[in-house]
């Protein structure tokens, strides 16, 4: 089943093998893609479909020295090549969305003020384009401001539409801001977008509903990762849990979107086989943030019904033609972590196909 087509949305995919969004912040202090990110992401174009790295939708949401962005006409320019060049190998490539919140550092963002649901910084150090530095305590973003937020996600999805992607998924995940709203640790706002669960999932459901009227549900994925507790935004209450991401899925489920996707260690938990059935719609799943997905394992979660796809990310950086190796059962190369964040084209674009 991992590698029989499947329908997303409009678009038809040849296999069920998803490449994860990945941060490799190859595109420069301007977040320009150039002929290095245009290489890899043609490289990989057999993947049933490919999830962007995440791109920032305004320059206060950059998250990383080095990535991309949405946001001018450089960066559209540079997507439009990556993307011109996916769909000339016959591939399918949505742009993840990521609004970093307050993962980030004024010495990052060109000094535009960092923003969070509340006023609370995260315990550690970022890299930045001066060297590391103390996360900062964000500014809380007000009741008035967030339809500007919104507005931001709105016009990024058009513009990664207008840049030739077949879609765009919404990043609601690991710690970044539209996760944060959803985390009690991140979100103690008194308004009614914190405190009960109904609240904490208002504004990821009203940025989703904005999307989909933007650009139609058919190009809109989301991506979620309930119990994931990194980046300071932890999930340590299962009932609370259980009753946030059921409310903000029973919400989402009507619009009909492209799919949900799951990042989860457990994938066939109660927890997420019961976010599939309330979803009702095409269901993506990702085991693992750091851990590799053997071949093994995608062939069991799709077999066994537990997703219609899966999400890798370390397999796919280091094969370029995962699909072919997995399905003729081919020995595999293995990623070198000493590049994952690193400049040019090492580890990058010089992983070798498999040669008979």
């Amino acid at each position: 089943m991992l590698f029989s087509p499947m329908t997303l949305g409009e678009l038809e995919l040849p296999n069920r093998l998803v490449m994860a969004p990945l941060t490799r912040v190859r595109s420069g202090k301007e977040g320009i893609p150039g002929p290095l990110v245009v290489e890899h992401y043609r490289q990989r174009a057999s993947l049933g479909l490919i999830v962007s790295e995440g791109t920032y939708p305004s320059h206060a949401g950059q998250g990383f020295p080095g990535q991309p962005g949405l946001v001018t006409d450089q960066q559209l320019k540079g997507w439009a090549n990556v993307t011109s060049a996916v769909h000339a190998e016959g591939g399918r490539i949505f742009a993840q969305v990521m609004h970093a919140g307050r993962v980030t550092h004024e010495a990052t963002n060109g000094g535009y003020e960092v923003v969070a649901p509340s006023a609370i910084a995260i315990d550690g150090e970022t890299r930045t384009n001066e060297g590391k530095k103390p996360f900062p305590v964000p500014h809380a973003l007000t009741t008035e401001e967030l339809p500007g937020i919104v507005q931001e996600f709105v016009t990024a999805s058009r513009n990664a539409i207008g840049a030739g992607f077949d879609g765009v998924e919404l990043h609601s995940a690991n710690g970044y801001l539209l996760h944060e709203f959803l985390a009690p640790s991140a979100n103690q706002r008194d308004d009614i977008y914190g405190g009960s669960a109904e609240n904490r999932a208002r504004f990821v459901i009203e940025v989703t509903r904005a999307v989909v009227d933007a650009i139609g549900a058919d190009r809109v994925g989301i991506r979620i990762s309930p119990e994931h507790n990194v980046q300071g935004t932890t999930e340590l209450d299962a009932a609370d849990v259980h009753v946030t991401y059921g409310h903000l899925v029973d919400a989402l489920a009507p619009l009909k979107l492209a799919y949900l996707s799951v990042l989860h260690k457990e994938p066939a938990s109660e927890l997420v086989q019961d976010l599939r059935t309330r979803f009702g719609g095409t269901f993506l799943l990702n085991t693992g943030f750091g851990i590799i997905t053997t071949r093994e394992e995608a062939t069991a979660l799709v077999d066994d019904g537990h997703a219609d796809a899966v999400v890798v990310g370390r397999p796919a950086i280091a094969n370029p033609d995962l699909v072919r190796r997995w399905r003729e059962g081919l020995p595999v190369n293995e990623p070198d972590q000493s590049t994952f964040y690193s400049d040019g084209a090492k580890g990058y674009t010089d992983y070798p196909a498999y040669q008979n």
